[in-house]
């Protein structure tokens, strides 16, 4: 998939689960919140499922990790980070769906260890670690 589509797949969903997160904010329709957060859901899907592909392409045959790809370790945490993302979805659905009373904290904690998780790779980023010659 090239850029271009990726963009253009991203604009998509995103304009369409604010349209839909806007009519229910405005009484306009009553559906379910998990009908609601379904283009997030999908589109989260369809980036797993391409994480995944890449993820076991490197377990083919003749596979030179020396091409410049991100190594396993970063796509680990790609994928859980996904992972914890579409829990917080789900969690924050059932809870305005009364369909579980759990408090607003332990609703937040994957977007927390998410975000916590984010700033961890950044800083890694910014600062590399230093090699001696």
């Amino acid at each position: 998939m090239s850029l271009a589509q990726r963009v253009l797949l991203t604009w998509v969903f995103t304009l369409v689960f604010l349209i839909m997160l806007v009519l229910k904010m405005d009484g306009k329709v009553h559906w379910n919140w998990f009908l609601i957060f379904l283009p997030v859901w999908v589109f989260d899907g369809i980036l797993i499922l391409m994480l995944a592909i890449k993820m076991a392409g490197r377990c083919k045959p003749g596979y030179d990790p020396r091409n410049g790809s991100p190594d396993l370790r970063l796509r680990g945490w790609y994928l859980t980070a996904m992972l914890l993302k579409l829990g917080f979805f789900l969690t924050l659905c059932a809870k305005l769906e009364k369909l579980a009373d759990v408090k607003l904290t332990f609703v937040c904690i994957p977007l927390w260890t998410v975000l916590l998780g984010a700033l961890v790779e950044l800083g890694m980023n910014i600062f590399p670690e230093r090699r001696e010659a």
